[in-house]
């Protein structure tokens, strides 16, 4: 059977804990709340998510973990949730109005991990999926409880000494120092140590690094020293507290000084980062960049930042220079060193670097969007996402900071917004940074017509007709032929979502002569192409959609664009079927299901599951007693009926008003119900619409399941890019000759 979930392959074995393990899987299968509390570095994530991975089969839409360390504005907790859940909802109603609904039927396992910087948000959002999803249970981890009637607890100790502290400390040495063991003679020294750090797993993971150089015995001595230096003999600190001080802080002292001005400099990341990003952030007075690469292996050798796997690189040239690997720090290591960044009054120069960087890193990916690294592009944003989260923040936030430059970076990410799912996280950093002020500009405009694209998708017309109509008014006034262009384009995107044909063809016409007086060829300007072919199709010009949808899939195809592909390949596909050729129809919207599934791109699925429900239907009566029977391919249309119309609601397009749009679903409807009886037809609508997305693509295109392996942590490999130097931007968006940067999407 297929495993739902999303729960990380553990990269080492979980020493000890079978108790904790064994009372948490029967808290968690009883209670609808359970928070695994401790201290910094006690283990509650790896016991989380691994009671999350014995008891998952329990849970029939499975156990998904969300991680909320890296999030800073808590106003991004529910999209956080959802992504992690790949909510499929791009509408514009509130997100924790969309998760409700989503898990209101549901039953699964959520595990919310390290939700203490967002706590009060995260427990409002908690209480109120509990109250309206009665089949969600709830597995949290954090230093306190979310505070909520009827939540149970299990507060997580540190390891027992010697026992189980011994063994994780021997294992930890042995990877250290091949051969390791623990004997007769160090014994005692081992069970000292153990006990001296409080059995706390961290700290004896880091304590464990110091055996390169010593051995136990000295390890002892110099723990116990520092265990008085750096806790300042305060006799009553928490013990817990003051063996993790202790080991982080002796980790740190044993740092060479490039070392321990690195640690302080990464704490302004989030989540994991690569090499590039380090060398261009963190250089500077004291730490050249070509001291950058050995200070960041000797934080890792002495597991001060861990590796964390990789994923791919965009860069200027399209080059690929294979899979580049990322590193992520521990919150409580985080944060230690931020306290040195703070002190050292290096905070903002250091959070304005690392803005810098994802600055052009979304540069590059918009340029690298537009050719064959798209997927590339989805991965490298989706292991970014906390890191461009935080740009935006210091962006939009920060005391004196130009608010142009958070309003090009949010304007910049729309094919993070548009072309990766992620409308309803586009919206709220779009409006935000056009609420920051500013005058009118290049950058501001740039805002103005991504949040009118995100809010038309959303089937938000009345706002996005206001920010269109504004943009042009304001790209009219301050000269910006590309803002003009842009805004008339996307006018005419919401004509055509109304049926309003005529206007459609017209300003989409218009905006297609406007890009060309500019000289701008992009995903935006083929998407363009396509959207004019669909209005001439709708309005029974067939052959002139084709010969545009025709050109916009020979253009892809000298690019390597693959997400307009999609679109181009539905409008050939809708033809195709409507001049009777349902071979051609069904390979052809196949084809764009599988792009628009790859991209995670409910807008572009959602139309091609109806289209072929239409062909399946239509073709039923065809159907020879050799091949499918008429009975079994009306039934699968209907099924593929029933995913569609689970998805519509989630897409956010007034398509369900929309005649043209719709008409798939209307030439099928009654011919399915006359054909399998209200009963029979009624049925396979209800086992359409059971199906997640990625089931539902799979039926449409007759995939078998994927076997139910844990999925890994890390990325597969993927090609990356070759390093250059660190990024200087213009405000136009295109970075300097030279210039180096640091799932998907929705339609027309």
């Amino acid at each position: 059977m297929e495993r739902l979930g999303n729960l990380p392959a553990e990269l080492t074995a979980l020493v000890g804990r079978t108790e904790e393990l064994a009372t948490l899987a029967q808290l968690v299968a009883a209670n609808r709340l359970v928070t695994v509390t401790g201290a910094g570095g006690v283990g509650k994530s790896r016991v989380a998510v691994a009671t999350a991975t014995t008891v998952q089969d329990r849970f029939t839409g499975g156990a998904w973990l969300v991680e909320l360390g890296a999030l800073r504005d808590a106003s991004l907790v529910e999209q956080t949730v959802a992504e992690a859940l790949r909510l499929p909802d791009h509408t514009a109603r509130d997100q924790r109005t969309a998760l409700a609904d989503h898990l209101a039927d549901r039953e699964l396992l959520l595990v919310l991990d390290g939700f203490d910087r967002v706590r009060p948000h995260a427990a409002e959002l908690v209480r109120e999926l509990l109250r309206r999803s009665p089949g969600l249970h709830v597995l949290a981890a954090g230093r306190r409880p979310l505070g909520i009637t009827g939540e149970h607890l299990l507060p997580l100790a540190p390891l027992r000494v010697p026992g189980d502290a011994v063994r994780l400390f021997a294992e930890r040495a042995a990877d250290v120092v091949p051969g390791f063991a623990v004997t007769a003679d160090n014994a005692a020294a081992v069970a000292e140590l153990c006990a001296r750090l409080d059995g706390l797993p961290l700290a004896l993971e880091l304590a464990a690094v110091r055996l390169r150089t010593l051995s136990v015995e000295e390890v002892l001595e110099r723990l116990d020293d520092r265990f008085r230096l750096l806790t300042g003999g305060d006799p009553t600190a928490p013990v817990r507290h003051r063996a993790l001080r202790t080991a982080v802080g002796w980790s740190h002292e044993l740092c060479s000084p490039a070392e321990r001005l690195l640690w302080a400099r990464l704490s302004v990341f989030a989540g994991s980062f690569d090499l590039d990003a380090v060398e261009y952030v963190c250089t500077g007075t004291g730490l050249p960049q070509d001291a950058v690469a050995e200070a960041l292996d000797g934080l890792v050798a002495q597991s001060v930042v861990a590796r964390a796997g990789t994923a791919a690189a965009p860069g200027a040239s399209g080059d690929a220079a294979g899979p580049v690997a990322r590193y992520r720090m521990l919150e409580s290591v985080r944060e230690y060193g931020a306290g040195w960044l703070t002190a050292l009054g290096d905070e903002q120069r250091m959070r304005r670097r690392h803005r810098d960087w994802y600055l052009g890193l979304a540069t590059w990916c918009e340029l690298d969007w537009f050719g064959p690294r798209q997927a590339e592009v989805a991965a490298r944003v989706a292991a970014e996402l906390p890191n461009l989260r935080l740009a935006l923040e210091f962006s939009l936030d920060a005391p004196g900071e130009d608010p142009a430059v958070g309003q090009f970076l949010a304007g910049t990410l729309w094919f993070c917004w548009v072309g990766c799912g992620r409308l309803a996280e586009g919206r709220h950093w779009l409006e935000r940074a056009l609420a920051a002020g500013g005058e009118p500009g290049e950058a501001r405009a740039k805002t103005m017509w991504v949040l009118g694209y995100v809010a038309l998708l959303q089937g938000d017309s009345a706002a996005a007709h206001a920010v269109l109509r504004q943009c042009r008014a304001e790209a009219v006034a301050t000269g910006n032929p590309t803002a003009h262009a842009y805004a008339v384009h996307r006018l005419g995107c919401l004509a055509l979502v109304s049926d309003d044909l005529p206007a459609a063809e017209r300003l989409i016409g218009e905006a297609l002569v406007r890009y060309r007086s500019i000289g701008e060829l992009n995903s935006n300007v083929l998407m363009g192409k396509v959207e004019l072919a669909m209005a001439m199709a709708f309005q029974g010009d067939v052959p002139r959609a084709v010969g545009i949808a025709e050109e916009v899939r020979d253009t892809c195809g000298e690019y390597g664009e693959r997400w307009t592909l999609a679109y181009a390949l539905y409008v050939l596909a809708y033809a195709a079927w409507l001049g009777g050729d349902l071979a051609r129809a069904r390979r052809l919207a196949e084809e764009a299901l599988a792009i628009d599934h790859a991209f995670h791109d409910l807008v572009g699925a959602v139309l091609c599951l109806e289209l072929l429900a239409a062909i399946a239907a239509e073709g039923a009566g065809d159907a020879s007693p050799a091949g499918e029977g008429a009975a079994e391919a009306a039934r699968t249309a209907a099924v593929l009926l029933g995913a569609a119309g689970r998805l519509w609601p989630a897409v956010g397009l007034p398509v369900f008003g929309s005649r043209h749009f719709n008409a798939p679903r209307r030439a099928c409807e009654g011919s399915l119900r006359e054909a399998l009886g209200d009963e029979r037809y009624g049925a396979a609508l209800r086992e359409g619409s059971a199906l997640p997305f990625d089931r539902a693509v799979r039926f449409a295109l007759r995939v078998p399941p994927a076997p139910a392996v844990p999925p890994s942590r890390d990325r597969p490999p993927v090609p990356g890019r070759s390093r250059s130097s660190p990024p200087e931007l213009r405000m136009g968006g295109t970075p300097t000759p030279g210039a180096t940067p640091g799932g998907a999407p929705s339609a027309f």
